[in-house]
């Protein structure tokens, strides 16, 4: 099976870091627990990230970088998310360059982009205060017009690397109100800055990524130039809301480094452990757990790539999208690690005995991912505010809309298939109500009952799909008329039920992309992901709280146990994608 080559330059990264169990490579296990331990900002492996030129990965090509696909973005960060995420999340605040892609001035632009490349430049985001957090519109901090610029006034807490770099993205106030126009979005550039006017606030203590800058910024009277200012004033809300729906996605890939180590590290000690005359790994329920825990890094492996291949193909969708990936992927992925954890028994409480204690600093580190840019709430709610035209759009679909959606599908999902450059202008807050992946279901349901009546797909595996997939639709079906029958209005005061049909949307989207991928993707992949069990599994993971799962053989669960334990003896990432770990 031939590499993708969008996959290659992760997998170059990869071989550059060296096996992180290799306790001299740089960022190895043993490195970033002791720099857990000291809590001091990992300096040492940032500059070595930089020395390798990551930094040119985070900046588009049109503006002199080396970005090409989100796609690839996603794959880099979960190498560096396998060993750290300390270092990973440190390093990958450059994302927040995106909203200086999407709105910046082409002087902007160009100097950021030189910033970045030629000069270490690391950035942060100032959106979120002590008194207010999510509530943007009632925060404090102001944008007061004067000659050449503005005085800023007020506080940013808690932010990621505050201290620890040049430019914050700053959410102020230039008009005294809470309406969506009262707030502006500046580029602060610190250099230029005259330091009597802006101070630091001191490093936060965390549970988990703790050698983080996690720490806020002050300014008093701070004069800003008005070439710091994006777009114009009023922008601010609309250009945050846009900028969260490039990051929210994105971080699915934290999640996804330091679930594969969970389970590489736990799946290590299962099948070293002997107890009661046998291996871990060989007694039922810790196996059963085990293959669930790859399972659902399969599953949210499935929703990640097409939403990272979705960005250039559907970009103004991603006001849903966006929330489903931040809300399903995290949690489920949350959710993993701790059930893994009884696995390793006590040890997993442990910060030395097993690997040099990488799981419970995983543990620790991975729990803030859910909340960051948006906690589970914040993102349900977002998502759910849009559902009655969710509905509305799938009510009103025809031939034509339809034919279109197929076509995205083929290119969101197929990895062979080139993607078009990503036009961060086509965001928008609102996504009209499309969702191509649950609207296009029928289509990728259509297609698998042409492959039974081919009999290109044994009938044990093919009807079960087709069953699981009609399933999903059903459950499409009723969602859409409840929200039809429902007393929904917009505001923040939604009931706990509609919340609950948010997580719903989720896992309903997560399972549609599990089947499409694997309907674009049957002849491109490896035999173990063409055969279609693991799908089976992962379609009755999901539904199965609906009620909707399917009798399964047996032998099913332990073809995807065989297939874990190829992979982790071959080296290979917990994936569905051929990548190759260093083992040096």
């Amino acid at each position: 099976m031939q590499q993708l080559k969008q996959y290659c330059l992760a997998e170059k990264l990869e071989q550059a870091l060296g096996n992180p169990e290799s306790p001299d490579n740089i960022m190895s296990y043993k490195q970033v627990v002791d720099i857990d331990e000291s809590e001091a900002f990992p300096h040492e492996q940032v500059n070595w990230l930089y020395n390798w030129k990551l930094q040119n990965y985070y900046v588009p090509q049109e503006y002199g970088g080396e970005f090409t696909s989100f796609e690839e973005f996603v794959a880099i960060v979960r190498v560096l998310c396998r060993r750290d995420q300390t270092i990973g999340i440190a390093f990958t605040t450059m994302f927040w360059s995106f909203i200086t892609w999407m709105a910046g001035t082409p002087e902007q632009k160009a100097w950021l982009s030189n910033y970045m490349r030629n000069e270490n430049g690391a950035m942060c985001l100032g959106y979120s205060e002590r008194e207010h957090g999510a509530d943007l519109t009632g925060g404090d901090l102001s944008a007061k017009k004067v000659d050449g610029g503005y005085l800023l006034n007020g506080e940013k807490w808690p932010i990621n690397r505050a201290t620890i770099s040049g430019i914050s993205y700053i959410l102020a106030k230039t008009e005294d109100s809470t309406a969506a126009r009262s707030l502006s979005l500046f580029m602060v550039d610190k250099s230029r800055l005259n330091p009597d006017q802006y101070y630091n606030l001191p490093k936060i203590l965390t549970h988990g990524i703790r050698a983080s800058d996690m720490s806020g910024i002050g300014f008093k009277d701070c004069f800003v130039p008005d070439d710091m200012l994006l777009k114009e004033e009023g922008a601010g809300l609309e250009l945050a809301l846009k900028g969260f729906q490039i990051t929210r996605t994105l971080c699915s890939a934290f999640s996804h480094g330091a679930a594969d180590t969970a389970l590489r590290t736990t799946l290590k000690f299962a099948l070293s452990r002997e107890v009661y005359g046998t291996t871990v790994f060989q007694m039922p329920q810790p196996r059963h757990t085990l293959v669930n825990g790859f399972l659902d890094l399969l599953i949210c492996e499935c929703e990640t790539i097409a939403s990272a291949r979705g960005f250039h193909v559907v970009p103004q969708q991603f006001s849903v999208w966006a929330a489903v990936v931040k809300y399903f992927v995290t949690i489920q992925l949350e959710n993993m690690i701790n059930d893994i954890s009884v696995v390793l028994g006590s040890r997993f409480y442990m910060r030395e005995e097993h690997d040099s204690g990488i799981f419970q600093k995983v543990l620790r580190d991975n729990s803030i991912i859910s909340v960051f840019d948006g906690s589970s709430v914040v993102n349900l709610h977002a998502l759910l505010l849009q559902f009655r035209q969710i509905s509305k759009s799938r009510s009103r679909r025809n031939d034509t809309k339809m034919e279109q959606i197929g076509q995205r599908l083929n290119t969101i999902f197929a990895l062979d298939q080139e993607l078009p450059k990503f036009e961060p202008e086509k965001l928008e807050l609102v996504g009209r109500g499309a969702d191509d992946v649950l609207q296009g279901l029928e289509i990728t349901l259509d297609q698998l009952k042409m492959l039974k009546e081919k009999n290109a797909i044994s009938p044990e595996i093919i009807e079960p799909v087709i069953a699981l997939t009609q399933a999903i639709l059903e459950e499409l079906d009723a969602h859409d008329r409840l929200i039809a029958n429902s007393a929904f209005e917009y505001g923040h005061n939604q009931s706990p039920e509609l919340f609950e049909l948010a997580k719903k949307y989720c896992t309903l989207h997560a399972a549609a992309s599990c089947v499409q991928m694997w309907v674009y993707n049957r002849e491109n992949l490896d035999e173990f992901f063409a055969e279609g069990k693991w799908l089976i599994l992962s379609l009755n993971r999901l539904l199965a709280p609906f009620g909707r799962s399917h009798p399964v053989p047996a032998p099913y669960m332990e073809t995807v146990a065989q297939q874990l334990v190829k992979l982790y003896e071959q080296k290979q990432m917990f994936s569905i994608v051929p990548f190759q770990l260093a083992t040096l």
